[in-house]
């Protein structure tokens, strides 16, 4: 420390810095903890214990604590300034030279303090073994134990705290230390690669996710990696967080968004294959709760499994008729049927594209009359009456004699008149068609 007060080798503050509060705990053993076992040690032949005196003074031992947290950070320090500072260096090797040091580092004397705590304990477990069962120190013995052992149980809870810390700080680094993120409460539980499954294309790509405990972070790595590793795309709490498991993939669902991941490329093709066979259990779940509408992200239905809109029922194409997500539920819908915007809870109650029917839900209004008839197709201003009280509706391409494609229309099979088939081909009246015979 005079060294350090001269400014010649080291600033007095990583002195500090590397020492701790080894100089508390000096004083500690020199005031107060040797000179009562000593004076026990002068007075064995007419009281023979020790339990109570470590039982008095075992609490203070926790101050180890601070310093074994800090022991990591402080061999670090040794090393830089050795590597940058010659003074120092030659201050480490002259006080390593002393007959007092017994030729061992400096790094060798800073460890002992650390081994202390667990030397005690092993110490007063030899003791309470070896003392006989009338012995008038027992009791005390067994308490002192039980106090040394919360002592060592504290310093390996403050290494485990900054463990934790350093795992977490550098994790933040990777992330870029944004400010919504980084928190010292937090606790890391998992990390690593992951496929997410595209709801538009069926496509996978690999991305990254963090596992809080209080939250998800899914990732991208980033190209130029200046800094930060990767860069947060997304940000999902894990209160409210739903995990649904599908064959080969699993979906995470949470209020601010819905991803479908799977944890290899190669359950990729073979996800492929169930989803056409079981479609049903996908498009399930983009059916909310009425109560869950808006305020928790849905899952979007893949564009892949559905051939029409699934509130107007027109079939889609590349040109007039594309296909768009409601925001609220989750159906694949045409551009007329989601020409609508409500704000989401979900999404800090920002407007987002809905279809009619959650707009209708989350807004409470009704649309004007032109609003309704200038959404609605000429097929479905003329089918919506019976079209609501069918058994079937969907459009059919109806084939002349020769098997070739001829009139598309709209088909409507009535509940009341089951046997009966409608077909819209115009805007003008339907044609009857005899379906108990199979002929048009």
């Amino acid at each position: 420390m005079k060294e350090a007060r001269s400014g010649k080798s080291i600033p007095e503050d990583v002195v500090k810095m590397i020492f701790s509060n080894i100089s508390s705990i000096y004083q500690f053993h020199v005031l107060f903890f040797l000179p009562e076992l000593q004076k026990r040690m002068e007075d064995w032949s007419s009281n023979p214990r020790i339990g109570d005196v470590i039982q008095k003074l075992a609490p203070f031992l926790k101050m180890y604590g601070e310093y074994v947290k800090n022991f990591d950070k402080a061999v670090e320090l040794i090393t830089t300034w050795w590597e940058k500072s010659p003074p120092f260096q030659e201050l480490i090797v002259d006080i390593q030279k002393r007959e007092v040091c017994a030729n061992l580092t400096l790094q060798h004397h800073m460890l002992e303090p650390v081994q202390r705590i667990p030397r005690y304990e092993l110490l007063l477990k030899d003791y309470v073994r070896k003392l006989p069962p009338e012995s008038p120190d027992r009791h005390d013995a067994e308490k002192a134990l039980e106090m040394i052992f919360s002592a060592a149980k504290h310093s390996n809870a403050a290494i485990a705290e900054m463990e934790r810390l350093q795992n977490l700080w550098e994790v933040y680094r990777r992330l870029g230390l944004e400010d919504d993120i980084v928190d010292p409460s937090n606790e890391l539980i998992k990390e690593g690669p992951i496929q997410k499954i595209s709801f538009r294309n069926n496509t996978t790509s690999e991305k990254y996710l963090f596992l809080f405990n209080n939250m998800l972070l899914f990732c991208v790595p980033k190209v130029i990696q200046v800094g930060a590793e990767f860069q947060v795309r997304w940000r999902i709490d894990v209160e409210g967080m739903k995990d649904v498991e599908f064959p080969h993939s699993f979906l995470v669902s949470g209020k601010q968004r819905s991803l479908e991941l799977q944890a290899s490329p190669r359950g990729a093709s073979r996800l492929c294959s169930t989803e056409v066979t079981e479609p049903c259990s996908l498009l399930s779940l983009a059916q909310f709760k009425s109560e869950e509408l808006g305020r928790r992200a849905p899952q979007w239905v893949r564009d892949k499994l559905v051939t029409m809109c699934m509130r107007c029922k027109e079939p889609f194409n590349a040109i007039t008729r594309r296909r768009h997500h409601c925001r609220a539920c989750g159906y694949v819908v045409c551009a007329r049927c989601s020409d609508y915007r409500a704000p989401l809870q979900y999404d800090r109650n920002r407007p987002n594209r809905v279809c009619l029917e959650c707009y209708v839900f989350l807004t409470g209004h009704l649309l004007p009359e032109e609003r309704e008839g200038k959404n609605k197709g000429i097929l479905e201003k003329e089918s919506a009456e019976i079209s609501g009280q069918s058994l079937m509706c969907s459009f059919l391409q109806l084939l002349d004699k020769n098997g070739k494609g001829g009139t598309r229309g709209w088909f409507v099979i009535p509940q009341d008149d089951p046997l009966v088939l409608y077909m819209y081909a115009a805007p003008q009246f339907p044609h009857l068609c005899s379906g108990d015979d199979g002929t048009y």
